[in-house]
Order: C-alpha cells, then sequence, then structure tokens
C-alpha cells in the first residue's frame, strides 16, 4: 500500500509539474506575440509614411517648376536662347532653366532631354512630365514642353507667341507626339542628364494651330512655304549676338 500511495504520489508532482510548464510556455508565447505584431505593422506605417512623404515631396518640387515657368509667360521666344539670359527662350533652354532652379539638370536639346528618365505614354501624362514632339515630322524630335495638368502644356514657341500654355490634345504638339519623360523621381539630387550649356544651341518653335510649316532661321517667323530644317543642320544663322553655328540637335 505505502509504495502504491508514493507512486501516486509522484504521478501527481509529474502531472502538475507538466501542467506548469505547458501554461508557462504557453503564456510566455502569448505574451510576446503582441509586440511581434505590433512591431510588424510599425514597420509597415514607416513604409507607407517614408511613401507618403517622397509622394508629397515631388509634388511640392512640380507645383514649384510649374510656378517658375509661369513668371515667364510672354517671354519673347528666340531660337537659339543663350543658357543665361532670362529675357528670351527657345523650348529647350525655357525646360532646362525652370527645372534648373529645383536642383535637377536636364541636357540642353530637347532630342537629348528626351533621354532622360522613364518613358510614359499619352494616357499616363501627369503634371511635370515632358513632351516630345516631331512638329517637322521628319522622325526627330525637335520640340519639348511641360505638361502641367488639366490637358495643358506649359512651353515657348516661335516669336510673337514665347512663353505661354497651351492645350494638348488635338495640338500640333499631340499630333506630331514621339514621346514623354517623367523626369521627377524619388532620387532627383540635382543631376538628371548631362548640363549641356551651350549658348548658340536651341530648338525649332513649333505651331500651336497644327501647322506645321517651317520657322524662318532669322527670325523665327512662320514661313508656310519651306519645311523646317532638320534639327541636324549646322548652317549658320544670321541672329545677332551669334557668330557660330546653331546646333540645330534640338
Amino acid at each position: 500500500m505505502t509504495n502504491t500511495h508514493i507512486h501516486k504520489r509522484l504521478n501527481k508532482k509529474l502531472l502538475n509539474l507538466t501542467l506548469g510548464l505547458s501554461i508557462a510556455i504557453g503564456g510566455g508565447s502569448m505574451l510576446f506575440t503582441p509586440d511581434t505584431t505590433h512591431a510588424a505593422t510599425a514597420t509597415k506605417t514607416n513604409t507607407t509614411t517614408n511613401t507618403t512623404a517622397t509622394a508629397a515631396e515631388n509634388s511640392s518640387i512640380v507645383n514649384d517648376i510649374i510656378a517658375t515657368g509661369k513668371q515667364y509667360l510672354g517671354v519673347e521666344y528666340k531660337f537659339g536662347a543663350k543658357t543665361t539670359t532670362t529675357s528670351v527662350f527657345d523650348c529647350s533652354s525655357f525646360v532646362q532653366y525652370i527645372f534648373k532652379q529645383h536642383g535637377i539638370d536636364l541636357p540642353r536639346s530637347s532630342r537629348q532631354q528626351a533621354k532622360v528618365g522613364t518613358k510614359v505614354t499619352k494616357d499616363q501624362l501627369q503634371p511635370g512630365d515632358l513632351v516630345f514632339s516631331d512638329t517637322n515630322r521628319d522622325g526627330v524630335i525637335n520640340h519639348v514642353s511641360l505638361y502641367i495638368g488639366d490637358d495643358k502644356l506649359l512651353q515657348t514657341y516661335r516669336v510673337g507667341v514665347g512663353v505661354t500654355v497651351s492645350k494638348f490634345s488635338g495640338s500640333s504638339w499631340d499630333k506630331t507626339f514621339v514621346t514623354a519623360r517623367h523626369v521627377i523621381t524619388d532620387d532627383n539630387t540635382g543631376n538628371t542628364g548631362d548640363n549641356g550649356n551651350t549658348d548658340n544651341s536651341g530648338d525649332n518653335g513649333s505651331i500651336d494651330d497644327g501647322n506645321t510649316g517651317g520657322n524662318n532661321e532669322n527670325d523665327g517667323t512662320i514661313d508656310d512655304t519651306q519645311p523646317e530644317q532638320s534639327d541636324d543642320s549646322t548652317t549658320p544663322t544670321q541672329s545677332s549676338g551669334n557668330s557660330g553655328h546653331y546646333n540645330r540637335n534640338r
């Protein structure tokens, strides 16, 4: 009898010990689980916050660039405008200048600018994207404009018009659209391309009403009797202040 009682007592102690360990382990898991879940949630929240902050920052930069560009509404167009002046612009010097004011360097010509950033289709255009057109219809990009939303472009073209806001849909730039580029990115730190500050380079002005006639090379006026000159032309111009060749690689 004594041995039986001893075994029963030992079995009871072992059972109690087993139950105690089970409760301790289970309770520990329950205690640690909420902290782990909270940590995962915090990480996800931080990621979302960072993404939102970056998007807001990019949006702010876009708005600032557009605002800067609008400060020059009415400034005259001049093919081959010097990059050191704001009294006249051609299309690519204008875009280069307003982006530069906000720490983003772009190449000098429209053809070079069309290689920067990521490609965007017309139906994906967002404010701040660059729109490139071939108004000569010769397969060569010769015009750049800035999409500012609401189907509008901020740009400069031809003498007598200058810096202006134009409707995109149905325009010459829409009909001769080649590509668009998204150049404002999360890691913009000041450089997005070569800064080709060539004073005597420039872009052909394009035509708002769908007319694809050329620019008179001497004064930028419309000449419907002849096509615009190719961007590859190196024929010297008669414009005052430039003794060299215009780089038509716009």
